[in-house]
């Protein structure tokens, strides 16, 4: 087996596993929990345990471009690696504010005309699949740029693509004092659902590292995943 880098699924989560407030483009915890009282208390964490994390990130287009790396100004240079999954979300200003931030920016597409191509930056390198293998993406990065260790922070549907493949090897959680609901709202693992008992194992069984009360009713809750 080729070599990848360890991976971690580092995420923002309410108590019943939700990733957004609600099933819309609109909705987002990173602009809805600061105005939220009980939550926005003990929001910082979160980002303060995020600076902590790899140097290598991988997150998808879609999660980015709501964020707003299309509008916002091109940060300063950073010494965080970006791996980011995209075939319709960012624009030329979003790949170019990833070369600006980023040490190593791969940008990861099945879209032959996607913005990135046009973008001529040192820094950019850009693997085109024809379908996405995530395994390949991962075996990639650890040849060709060293990536030893690896953040993931993607959305729901493609975090159910990691762990359908096995990619994950560790979990760290931050929980936050919410409950959410809604059938429709992005939740840590999304995508199909197995449909019978020979698929259990396509499950991920984890073994729980370490459990830390955080203040404001926080947690983070750190599982190797062993199955």
């Amino acid at each position: 087996m080729k070599k990848r880098p360890v991976t971690t699924l580092f995420m923002l989560s309410s108590v019943d596993g939700k990733i957004s407030t609600g099933n819309s483009d609109l909705l987002d915890v990173d602009s809805d929990y600061p105005a939220m009282g009980g939550v926005k208390e003990g929001l910082h964490q979160y980002y303060e345990i995020e600076q902590t994390t790899d140097l290598w990130s991988l997150n998808s287009g879609l999660v980015q471009s709501k964020l707003g790396v299309n509008q916002k100004e091109y940060p300063g240079k950073t010494p965080v690696s970006f791996v980011i999954i995209d075939n319709k979300n960012l624009t030329d200003h979003g790949v170019r504010y990833f070369c600006r931030r980023a040490k190593t920016f791969v940008l990861v597409t099945t879209n032959t005309q996607h913005p990135a191509f046009s973008v001529q930056e040192d820094n950019l390198h850009i693997i085109c699949q024809q379908k996405l293998s995530l395994k390949e993406v991962l075996e990639e990065v650890y040849a060709a740029y060293h990536c030893e260790r690896i953040t993931i922070q993607t959305g729901g549907t493609l975090n159910g693509l990691f762990l359908r493949e096995k990619l994950f090897d560790f979990i760290d959680i931050v929980v936050a004092p919410v409950l959410i609901g809604g059938k429709d709202t992005a939740s840590l693992i999304d995508g199909a659902s197995i449909t019978g008992r020979e698929e259990l194992g396509l499950l991920g069984v984890l073994r729980l590292v370490e459990c830390d009360v955080l203040e404001d009713s926080y947690l983070r809750l750190r599982y190797e995943v062993v199955g």
